[in-house]
């Protein structure tokens, strides 16, 4: 089963602005002394950066594999074993994780015996990402959820 992460096409929006701008502004002094290629260069690299955040932004999905739940986000892969999962809980921590948001609750799963203690995610419909993962983990603990 596949869950779709929301996606904060505000903030979206505006993380694709201020690279656009940031990356435009130290081009103005040398656009007279610069050759073609040049520009067109610098040019072509913030295209691609402004691309791969579009293509992170709006690809994360949530993956519900035989043994383990994959979390997927551009070219950024996570395969969490179902038995690592230790709780769940809400969070209101909107710019770390698996996630470009800004406002939305999200969830927070807990891990056992990895490098990371916790993930943040942010699933379309929580409700039916809750009651798959209990499935999958009777053992799990869910906690703060409404």
């Amino acid at each position: 089963m596949v869950f779709r992460s929301k996606v904060d096409i505000f903030l979206l929006t505006l993380i694709f602005l201020v690279v656009l701008i940031m990356g435009t502004i130290p081009l103005f002094p040398i656009y007279k002394e610069a050759s073609l290629s040049i520009i067109i260069s610098i040019f072509t690299i913030c295209i691609f950066s402004l691309g791969f955040i579009v293509w992170y932004g709006t690809s994360i999905s949530y993956v519900f594999c035989e043994g383990y739940l994959l979390i997927k986000g551009g070219p950024f892969k996570s395969k969490i074993a179902y038995q690592n999962i230790t709780k769940i809980s809400t969070t209101t921590d909107g710019f770390t994780g698996y996630r470009i948001s800004s406002s939305d609750k999200g969830l927070e799963l807990f891990l056992k015996s990895t490098t990371l203690e916790s993930i943040k995610i942010l699933p379309n419909d929580k409700m039916k990402f809750i009651t798959e993962l209990r499935k999958r983990c009777p053992n799990t603990q869910i906690q703060n959820f409404e």
